[in-house]
């Protein structure tokens, strides 16, 4: 399980960052608020940055995992 873990939170880690990056790139983080229906209204930019971070690295971590373990079921 371990080893699981290892493999796959650097590369969600990275994924996460670039992730952040691009989207926040081109998106303004107070104009999530409209588009989220104000749940994030009176968030401070940096708030809703590391929110965002959690979630891309979640999503990513979550897609690493699913993919180890699928490879390893067809190795068996």
């Amino acid at each position: 399980m371990r080893r699981v873990a290892l493999r796959v939170a650097w590369p969600a880690f990275l994924m996460a960052g670039l992730l952040e990056m691009l989207v926040f790139g081109a998106v303004d983080p107070a104009d999530l608020s409209g588009w989220l229906g104000r749940a994030l209204a009176g968030w401070p930019p940096g708030g809703v940055y590391t929110l965002a971070f959690f979630a891309f690295w979640a999503v990513c971590a979550l897609g690493g995992t699913l993919t180890l373990r699928l490879v390893s079921r067809a190795r068996r």
